[in-house]
């Protein structure tokens, strides 16, 4: 079965700039296997941050990204036909639970209600996952965990996780770094030098004071990495931040001129 959780061991260590003691916090976490939540805006580095700590740790991460149409048997197994029958065939999180992974639920809340109740079982001392169409119970593997993420400033009272799923998880916040941070890490990642990576930065800084006054999301790390990258291509600095950075997150006129005058700005 190693050869099996061969391909979901993170091969290259990711970069990841800690911002606190988040690392230190989330590896006192797995050392009792409690389940973590982590909360923050989208773009922030929660995915990054779950990829650093499994090549840290040297385990498995299987990750799923879900979704409203994601059903328990997506996140369990279900029976597959093939030329020789009926199989079974385990989910990720069975596959995790079962060989001792972590388990990464990306923005949880995106799936329905009663799918994230099959993880309860898993997120208390019982560490267990019922199969019910197969009639097995999968006891956690020692080295399993859940992680799971979500973003609570972007989320109606129909998307929230209940109490119930919420209290079986300890959690960190994630938000945008401070400035000399973010521009360390868009400068790393965009391949730019740090003057460019500043001014994209300072860039994104004034659109996160919009949200919430025309905006529903601020420009977020990832996207500022984006523009970088096409910067580093030598592409013109001004048309980049069009397409990174503004068109992305705005359709309205206004909101888009009073960000195109921000980029005007500084480039």
């Amino acid at each position: 079965m190693s050869d099996l959780m061969d391909q979901y061991r993170v091969q290259k260590q990711p970069y990841y700039r800690p911002v606190a003691d988040e690392v230190e916090l989330y590896e006192a976490a797995y050392s009792v296997r409690m389940p973590m939540m982590l909360k923050g805006p989208t773009g922030c580095g929660k995915t990054r941050f779950v990829e650093y700590i499994a090549y840290k740790l040297g385990k498995p991460l299987i990750t799923v990204a879900c979704n409203e149409d994601m059903t328990a048997s997506d996140l369990v197994g279900r029976f597959l036909l093939d030329a020789q029958g009926t199989r079974w065939q385990d989910g990720p999180l069975a596959l995790a639970a079962r060989h001792g992974a972590i388990c990464y639920l990306d923005e949880v809340v995106e799936a329905r209600q009663d799918t994230t109740v099959v993880i309860h079982p898993l997120t208390d001392a019982r560490r267990e996952l019922p199969l019910e169409k197969k009639g097995e119970l999968i006891h956690a593997h020692p080295d399993f965990q859940l992680v799971i993420s979500y973003n609570p400033g972007y989320q109606s009272l129909m998307k929230d996780l209940k109490q119930s799923t919420k209290q079986r998880f300890g959690a960190l916040d994630f938000n945008y770094p401070e400035h000399a941070t973010e521009t360390e890490i868009v400068a790393h990642e965009g391949h730019v030098d740090p003057e460019v990576a500043s001014k994209l930065v300072s860039i994104a800084e004034r659109a996160r004071n919009l949200k919430g006054h025309g905006l529903d999301e601020g420009i977020s790390t990832r996207m500022l990495i984006y523009a970088a990258s096409l910067i580093s291509k030598n592409v013109d600095p001004a048309s980049a931040c069009r397409v990174a950075l503004v068109r992305p997150i705005t359709d309205d006129p206004d909101m888009r001129d009073a960000l195109d005058a921000a980029v005007s700005t500084f480039f």
